[in-house]
């Protein structure tokens, strides 16, 4: 028997809606559910955290963001490190907008971009610390993901959702 929180997702036409994303169902926000405002929180971090980090790649006030970037990335990626760190905050600003805008899509293309990171780290010795700590952030942002799925509608093209 399953246990009710009477925060059950509901179809159109009443009928209890998957969460697995089956249904096209979208859960109401609701702030004094817990899981709403994990979701709320999570996206607000996920959306300031790459902006705000994707902008100090620019000005390199926080921390020289080229001392993070693997050799082998240095030496195949064109001009300099820095030169390719403003990719890299071009990148991280537009990863953050997305979560901003369309979380379902947004959170996994952090997630990416955080695999990534992770690469880059483990095979430059000494920063095994921050990678394991953007392996968490990952499956944080992979979290947001999930939670998406249950409050952020998907995207419809063509105007018409297939029945």
């Amino acid at each position: 028997m399953a246990a009710t929180t009477g925060h059950e997702l509901k179809t159109r036409s009443g009928r209890a809606a998957s969460l697995n994303g089956a249904d096209a169902s979208v859960a109401r926000a609701d702030w004094r559910d817990a899981r709403y405002q994990a979701f709320a929180l999570m996206r607000l971090a996920f959306t300031v955290a790459p902006i705000a980090f994707g902008l100090d790649k620019f000005f390199n006030v926080m921390v020289d963001w080229p001392i993070y970037l693997a050799p082998w990335i240095n030496d195949i990626a064109p001009g300099s490190g820095q030169d390719f760190m403003y990719f890299v905050g071009a990148t991280e600003i537009v990863a953050g907008v997305l979560v901003a805008v369309k979380p379902r899509y947004g959170a996994y293309v952090v997630a990416a971009w955080l695999a990534g990171i992770v690469l880059n780290l483990l095979t430059h010795s000494g920063f095994y610390d921050i990678a394991l700590r953007d392996f968490g952030l990952m499956l944080a942002a992979l979290t947001l993901a999930r939670l998406a799925s249950v409050y952020d509608p998907p995207l419809r093209l063509g105007g018409r959702a297939a029945r």
